[in-house]
C-alpha cells in the first residue's frame, strides 16, 4: 500500500491545475504517493497538456461533466494510498502540508477526517472550511445576516463558526471539499460521496456519515492551503446560487427530515434570493409603477377635493376607498402594456401618450357604467394633474438622480467573441471606429482555452459555455461575433439564453468592413454612403432642442451683466464663457450643446455647441478623428435629456475640474 492518494476533479481550469502539480511535487517527496486527476469534460485542452507534461499523473476523462461528487468517487475506486487527500486543482499546497495532517491524524485514533486551514488569495481564512450543520437556527441565522452581523457570537454565527479561534484545533461537524485528508480506513467504513449531490452538500453528507461511523472531524491550522474558490464554476454555465440550496435541502431531507422548520427555513431562502434577483433586475420598473400609481391616486383625491361645484359633494361613502384606486389601476396597466416602464430607462413620451390614451378609455367606459360616471370633470383634472406629476417626477429622477440615464460613451461595454487574431483585428477597428462608440471589454473565446490571458490590450474572459455569465458579471452591453468563425446555431442559443439581459448582439462581416445588428448596420471603415436619419436631423429633436436654446439663453441673460463685469476683471474662465456666448445662442448661430468646430465630416451634425461631449470626455486635443467621432455619436444619440446630463456634467468640469 502506498502512503497518499491525491484525487483531483478537474474542470477548465488547466493553468491552475499545473500550478498545484508543482506544488504537490515538492509536499510529497518524502512519500509513495499516486495522483488521480478525474477531467469532467474540460474543452480547454487540460487533458492533452497534463497527459503530456505531467505523465505520472492518472487521467481519467469522462466524455461529460458527471459532477463533483461523482467524479471524485471514479478517483476513490481506483486509489491505493493509506490516506486520502481530495483537494480542488484551484489550490496550491506548503511543502508540509501532508507530514503536517499525517502527524496529527495519527496521534489521535479517533480523527477520521481533517483540513488546515484554507487561505483565500489574500490571505484571509475561507471561512466555508469548517462550519456546522444546517440545523433550523443555524440555517436561520446564515439566511437573515444575523451570522455576519454578529460574527463573535457562539449563538449567532455557529454556521461558519466564527467566533472559533482560526489559529487553534477544534473538532467540527463539516469541512470544505476543496481539501478533505482521511484515512483508508475510513473509507472503507464509510465509502465515498453520494452522487445525488451534483455540487455542494456532498462534503456535509460526507463529514455526517463518517461522524455517524463514530469518527471526529477535525479542522486543524497546523499548516494550510491557498484556495483560489470558483475558479471552475466562473467557467461553467451553472447557476451556482440554486445549485447550492437545492443540495442543502437534498442533506436536510437525507439527514434531518423530521426538520420540517429546517425544510422550510431553506424552501424560504431559494425564494428569497430568486425574489431579490427579481427585484434588482427590475428595480426601475417597479420604482416607476410604484411612482406612478402613488401620484394618480393622489391627483385623484386632489382632483375630488378641487371640483365641487353646486350640490356635488364628492363620491358616495359606500365606493371608498376603492374608487380611488381602480382608477390608478386602470392607468398602471395602460402605462405597462404601452411600454412606460424600461429595465434600463425612463420614458417622458410614452408615460404622456399611456396618460392620454388612459383618459380617453376612462371617459369611454363612463359611457357604459353609469353608475360610476360620477364626475368626468373630476377625470379630466385627474389626468392633467397626473400628467404633469408624471413629468416632473421623471425630469428630477432623470436630471438630478440620473435613474435611466446611461452614460452614453463609457458604459457601452462591448465583448467580441472568436479567434485570438479575429478579436485583436476587430478592437482595433472598434477603436478607430467614427460612427459609434465602443468600449471594450474583452475578449470570449469558443472554448475555454486560454481563459485568463491577456492579448494586446485585452483578457480572455469565457468560453461560449460560460458566456452569459460573463455578460451578466460584467454588465455588457453589446456582444460582437465573428461570422465565419461561430456557427449560427451556437449563436442563436447564446441569443435565446440572454433574452432577459438588455443586451445587444451583433455579427461582424467576414472582411470586419461591417457589424450587423437588430435593427441597424455600422460600416467600420468609413461612414456609409447611404441616407443618414440622426436625431440632430429629425424635426421632434430639433424643435425641443430650439425651445430648450432659447428658453435657457433668456435665463442666462439675467447674469450676462454681472459675469461679463467680472470677467473684465478675472481671467475669462470656462463658465464665463459659456454664459457670455449665450447671445449667440439666442440668435441661433450656436446651440448650447453640440458639435465643436473642430469638426471636419460633410455630415450635418447641429450647430457648433458652446459644450458638448468633446468638452467633458477626454480626448488628445491634436487629433481631430477623437472630435468626429464624438461629434458623430452625438448626433446620432442627441435628445434633451443628453444635452441636460452634458451641461451637468460641463458645469461640473467648470467648477470643480475633471472628477477622478
Amino acid at each position: 500500500m502506498i502512503d497518499i492518494s491525491i484525487i483531483i476533479v478537474n474542470y477548465n481550469v488547466k493553468e491552475f491545475v499545473k500550478n498545484l502539480l508543482f506544488s504537490l511535487h515538492k509536499a510529497l517527496e518524502n512519500y509513495s504517493s499516486e495522483i488521480i486527476l478525474i477531467d469532467n469534460a474540460s474543452s480547454d485542452g487540460s487533458v492533452e497538456d497534463i497527459q503530456e507534461k505531467f505523465p505520472y499523473v492518472k487521467v481519467i476523462a469522462n466524455k461529460e461533466n458527471v459532477g463533483f461528487g461523482k467524479a471524485n468517487n471514479q478517483g476513490l475506486e481506483i486509489s491505493k494510498g493509506k490516506f486520502i487527500v481530495l483537494i480542488n486543482p484551484d489550490t496550491i499546497v506548503r511543502e508540509d502540508t501532508f507530514s503536517k495532517l499525517i502527524e496529527f491524524i495519527e496521534a489521535d485514533k479517533e480523527v477520521g477526517m481533517t483540513t488546515c486551514k484554507v487561505l483565500n488569495p489574500d490571505g484571509t481564512l475561507q471561512l466555508a472550511c469548517r462550519r456546522s450543520f444546517p440545523g433550523p437556527w443555524t440555517s436561520f441565522t446564515k439566511i437573515t445576516g444575523l451570522s455576519n452581523l454578529f460574527p463573535k457570537s457562539k449563538f449567532f454565527s455557529k454556521y461558519n463558526l466564527t467566533y472559533l479561534d482560526e489559529n487553534k484545533a477544534n473538532e467540527v461537524d463539516a469541512i470544505s471539499g476543496s481539501f478533505m485528508m482521511f484515512t483508508r480506513e475510513v473509507y472503507e467504513k464509510v465509502g465515498g460521496f453520494d452522487p445525488q449531490f451534483f455540487m455542494y452538500g456532498e462534503d456535509l453528507d460526507l463529514c455526517y456519515r463518517v461522524q455517524s461511523a463514530g469518527y471526529k472531524v477535525f479542522y486543524t491550522p497546523v499548516t494550510e492551503i491557498i484556495h483560489y474558490k470558483g475558479e471552475s464554476t466562473k467557467r461553467s454555465s451553472i447557476d451556482e446560487t440554486k445549485i447550492f440550496y437545492n443540495a442543502m435541502h437534498l442533506f436536510v431531507k437525507k439527514h434531518l427530515s423530521s426538520s420540517f422548520l429546517v425544510e422550510i427555513i431553506l424552501r424560504f431562502a431559494i425564494a428569497a434570493r430568486r425574489f431579490i434577483a427579481f427585484v434588482n433586475s427590475y428595480k426601475l420598473p417597479l420604482v416607476s409603477g410604484v411612482a406612478d400609481f402613488f401620484l394618480f391616486t393622489s391627483s385623484f383625491i386632489l382632483a375630488e377635493k378641487i371640483y365641487r361645484p353646486g350640490q356635488w359633494s364628492g363620491f358616495p361613502e359606500d365606493v371608498k376607498p376603492w374608487i380611488y384606486f381602480f382608477p390608478a389601476i386602470l392607468q398602471l396597466l395602460f402605462s405597462t402594456f404601452g411600454g412606460s416602464y424600461k429595465r434600463n430607462s425612463i420614458s417622458v413620451l410614452r408615460a404622456v401618450i399611456t396618460l392620454v390614451i388612459g383618459f380617453v378609455f376612462a371617459a369611454a367606459l363612463t359611457f357604459f357604467l353609469k353608475q360610476y360616471a360620477f364626475s368626468r370633470a373630476v377625470l379630466l383634472i385627474t389626468y392633467i394633474l397626473a400628467g404633469v406629476l408624471f413629468i416632473l417626477w421623471r425630469f428630477l429622477a432623470k436630471v438630478i438622480f440620473k435613474l435611466g440615464v446611461s452614460d452614453r460613451v463609457s458604459n457601452t461595454k462591448t465583448l467580441i467573441v472568436g479567434s485570438e487574431s479575429y478579436c485583436v483585428e476587430l478592437s482595433k477597428k472598434l477603436d478607430k471606429s467614427i460612427t459609434d462608440i465602443y468600449s471594450v471589454v474583452g475578449f470570449i473565446s469558443e472554448t475555454a482555452d486560454g481563459i485568463g490571458t491577456v492579448i494586446g490590450k485585452y483578457s480572455v474572459l469565457g468560453s461560449l459555455e460560460n458566456i452569459v455569465k460573463v455578460i451578466k458579471e460584467e454588465k455588457i452591453n453589446k456582444v460582437i461575433f465573428a461570422s465565419h468563425e461561430i456557427s449560427f446555431e451556437k449563436m442563436f442559443g447564446i441569443v435565446s439564453q440572454s433574452d432577459d439581459i438588455n443586451v445587444e448582439f451583433l455579427v461582424a462581416g467576414t472582411e470586419l468592413d461591417y457589424l450587423v445588428g437588430k435593427s441597424s448596420v455600422t460600416m467600420l471603415d468609413n461612414i456609409p454612403l447611404l441616407k443618414v436619419n440622426y436625431n440632430i436631423s429629425e424635426r421632434v429633436h430639433k424643435v425641443i432642442k430650439a425651445l430648450f436654446d432659447f428658453s435657457f439663453a433668456l435665463l442666462l441673460l439675467i447674469i450676462y451683466p454681472f459675469v461679463f463685469l467680472v470677467s473684465l476683471i478675472k481671467k475669462r474662465k470656462d463658465f464665463a464663457k459659456f454664459v457670455l456666448a449665450a447671445p449667440t445662442v439666442l440668435v441661433r448661430k450656436k446651440s448650447f450643446v453640440g458639435p465643436n468646430d473642430l469638426s471636419k465630416t460633410s455630415l450635418y451634425l447641429g450647430k457648433p455647441g458652446l459644450t458638448g461631449l468633446w468638452y467633458i470626455e477626454e480626448h488628445k486635443s491634436s487629433d481631430s478623428s477623437d472630435f468626429e467621432k464624438l461629434n458623430i455619436y452625438y448626433a446620432k444619440n442627441q435628445n434633451i435629456w443628453l444635452d441636460l446630463e452634458i451641461i451637468g456634467k460641463s458645469f461640473s468640469k467648470m467648477f470643480f475640474g475633471n472628477e477622478k
